[in-house]
């Protein structure tokens, strides 16, 4: 089966959630139940860039493969190939986590 291209619109990103760890420094395990989503993740794909009332585009400041924060509510999640996933406004993005 063929894997389904998505580009996001405007000043849009698709973001692939990190995966948090299931066990506390003390070695708890945390069941899934009772975890929180992540607020960490990587972009997968950007839109071409948010188009002011001039109708210029500015480039985003995100690309594909930076690890971000987002806020808590950002986004919407979408499932493509299986996958879930999450699109959101370069806006709800706090920051870039450096290498």
């Amino acid at each position: 089966m063929a894997k389904t291209k998505f580009r996001p619109l405007h000043d849009r990103v698709l973001v692939r959630r990190i995966q948090a760890s299931e066990k506390t420094s003390g070695g708890i395990i945390i069941p899934e139940t009772a975890q929180e989503k992540p607020m960490e993740g990587e972009i997968i794909a950007v839109g071409k860039g948010h188009v002011n009332d001039n109708g210029e585009v500015r480039p985003l400041d995100v690309k594909a493969g930076d690890k971000v924060i987002f806020s808590k509510w950002a986004g919407t999640e979408v499932t493509i190939d299986g996958e879930e996933l999450m699109v959101m406004k370069e806006s709800d993005i706090i920051g870039v986590i450096a290498a």
